[in-house]
């Protein structure tokens, strides 16, 4: 960290402070070679933390409170368990939860803080991170690289995930508002090289985004899905639990004809449907919706490669995907369609990004 000249360490444990989650409190701190008395104070929050809950506070959460002599303890208002900073000769120890969401909060609004006044810290870092669906990482770097590779502050890069590929977008000023004021001009530019494939932004997700647009236009929504096995209807419920109305996992040729069968389909239809897969995809949307009597209806198709082997990404085969309204289809294709997680996360989240699309741009 720029501007800090003593060694810092930042240390988490998923279970709190490792240093006091022993059998029996340790009489002494081996690494800031301090005794470890009881704090009274810390004592009292914890037990007020789980009156709140109406939890019983158990004797082995005493050990929470001790922190070693000398130590500045730090209140974690989202758990039980303290934080505390030891400033040493040697260099300064700051002991957090490894509670995700506590540790995130208690760095920015109490580490962060204190670091910047101990060690004289003059200038913020800062990001906006832009979440990018139905592009790969490639393509992604095929039209924001040239950004990439010139970019000082701001600076971007990007991590990709299984359908998903996030541009971060990192600046450093002397202050939020400057930082912010440099991202700006850099977003906007970057946004207008994706287009529609930006999804969310930061801490959004792609169901937060479909789950408020289902409420903007009180619209109801149900899936049908086979090798995803329940992944798309997962999300589609996250978005809105409201506005799923339901979600159906066909397994066989028999459950793709009972599902048919609720826009009147005959046996003969039904094995002509049965032969091409992206015209079955946009029936089993309509089907899906008839049948669930939902405004929209998604339906998720996926044909493997019978003969490939045993993948975890990107396995052979065709995925279709359709949205059906009761004016509008919306559909598309992939080149892919394995079985394994990574495929099947990329699978759902595409299907789901379909609707996204679908809702903002023909609805």
């Amino acid at each position: 960290m720029q501007g800090c000249e003593e060694p810092l360490i930042i240390l988490s444990s998923p279970h709190g402070n490792s240093e006091i989650r022993a059998a029996e409190p340790r009489k002494r701190a081996t690494v800031a070679d301090q005794n470890l008395p009881l704090d009274e104070r810390l004592l009292e929050q914890i037990r007020e933390r789980f009156h709140r809950r109406g939890l019983i506070m158990t004797p082995n959460n005493d050990k929470q409170a001790y922190i070693p002599s000398g130590a500045i303890p730090v209140e974690n208002p989202n758990g039980t368990a303290p934080a505390f900073i030891v400033e040493d000769p040697r260099g300064v120890v700051i002991s957090l939860p490894g509670v995700p969401f506590e540790m995130k909060w208690l760095f920015e609004h109490e580490v962060a803080p204190y670091l910047r006044t101990k060690f004289g810290l003059s200038e913020v870092i800062t990001y906006r991170v832009l979440k990018v669906a139905d592009l790969g990482e490639s393509s992604v770097d095929d039209r924001i690289g040239y950004l990439i590779a010139s970019s000082s502050n701001p600076t971007l890069g990007v991590l990709a995930h299984p359908g998903q590929v996030d541009v971060r977008i990192a600046a450093k000023a002397a202050n939020l508002q400057d930082a912010h004021a440099l991202i700006a001009p850099v977003e906007e530019e970057v946004r207008g090289l994706l287009g529609r494939h930006v999804f969310a932004v930061d801490n959004q997700t792609m169901e937060d985004v479909v789950g408020e647009l289902l409420r903007q236009r009180e619209l109801t929504i149900a899936v049908y899905e086979d090798l995803t096995g329940g992944m798309t209807a997962e999300r589609l419920q996250q978005a809105s639990r409201d506005h799923f109305t339901e979600g159906i996992i066909g397994n066989s040729t028999a459950s793709i004809r009972r599902l048919l069968a609720a826009l009147g389909k005959s046996s003969n239809e039904m094995d002509g449907l049965l032969q091409d897969d992206a015209g079955l995809t946009d029936e089993l949307a309509r089907a899906v919706r008839v049948y669930s009597g939902s405004r929209l209806g998604l339906a998720v198709h996926v044909v493997p490669q019978s003969d490939q082997p045993a993948t975890q990404n990107l396995g052979q085969g065709k995925t279709y995907m359709a949205v059906a309204g009761t004016d509008v289809l919306r559909n598309r294709a992939y080149n892919y369609a394995g079985r394994g997680l990574p495929d099947r996360t990329r699978i759902s989240l595409n299907a789901t990004d379909l609707v996204r699309c679908t809702l903002m741009e023909a609805l």
